[in-house]
């Protein structure tokens, strides 16, 4: 089997594949909080109580893992996870040496974070370029890729729950509340209106980006991931695919191309 771990600042998706040239779909996934202090074997053990579920071990059935992660501190930990456990060093996205398949036109490539690489390369593989990828999380990214296939950049804005933090920590008389769409745009209460704000807000800010996006990019594929993306996509008029594991689907491929 193979691991594919996506670290994020809040949370982390781990996944688990067949071996390369099985089956391209996900056998399952788990999220998990992140935590910059867990050690190698405390991620070793959370890992082994998935891998249980299907009566997988380490020892038995793990071969390879495939990492992205903008926390260094998770980053090595995973290293000495996959050392120690696996015995074999992780294919860690974005680092020298590391083949993508994919030409990153950015000005400085080493700054694209590995997330967004494996998002581009996994809508690559399922979609038809142009392309805009929009991923719901910490922050909310949208990368561009050309109708050759080229990475060309894109745009990060504020995650929807670190604005929604944002403004409870300064408007002393605002509360949280639950992040679900509300019965109308126009908020009959304090609750709503908030709602009302982060939900139709938000989708207007993505149709808006996007929008502009394929001015310069002409009509493209819009796909949503992340996981917020079943919150904000559906309400989003630009958006035609929601799937949310497809960080994961990058992961995948990036590992099988470089096995050679």
């Amino acid at each position: 089997m193979l691991l594919v771990v996506d670290c994020g600042n809040t949370q982390t998706v781990i996944g688990l594949y067949e071996d390369p040239g099985g089956s391209t779909e996900l056998v399952d996934h788990w999220r998990l909080s992140t935590n910059a202090e867990r050690t190698s074997d405390e991620l070793a053990l959370l890992v082994q109580e998935f891998l249980g579920f299907h009566g997988y071990r380490f020892e038995d059935d793990v071969h390879g893992l495939s990492v992205s992660s903008g926390v260094p501190r998770v980053t090595a930990a995973l290293r000495d996870m996959a050392r120690r456990y696996f015995g074999t060093a992780p294919l860690v996205v974005i680092e020298p040496g590391v083949r993508t398949g994919m030409p990153i036109l950015y000005e400085n490539p080493r700054e694209v974070g590995a997330d967004r690489i494996a998002n581009a390369v996994g809508a690559l593989e399922r979609h038809k370029p142009p392309m805009v990828v929009v991923d719901f999380g910490t922050a909310t990214t949208f990368d561009a890729i050309s109708a050759k296939g080229e990475y060309l950049g894109g745009a990060i804005v504020p995650g929807v729950e670190i604005s929604l933090d944002a403004l409870y920590a300064r408007a002393a008389r605002l509360f949280r509340v639950e992040l679900s769409e509300p019965r109308a745009v126009i908020g009959r209460t304090t609750s709503e209106s908030i709602q009302s704000g982060a939900i139709y807000g938000y989708s207007a800010l993505v149709d808006g980006l996007v929008r502009r996006m394929e001015d310069e990019l002409g009509p493209s594929t819009v796909i949503a991931t992340g996981g917020l993306a079943g919150v904000i996509g559906p309400l989003c008029a630009t958006i035609q695919h929601l799937e949310p594991e497809l960080t994961l689907v990058g992961l995948r491929s990036v590992f099988e191309r470089n096995q050679s």
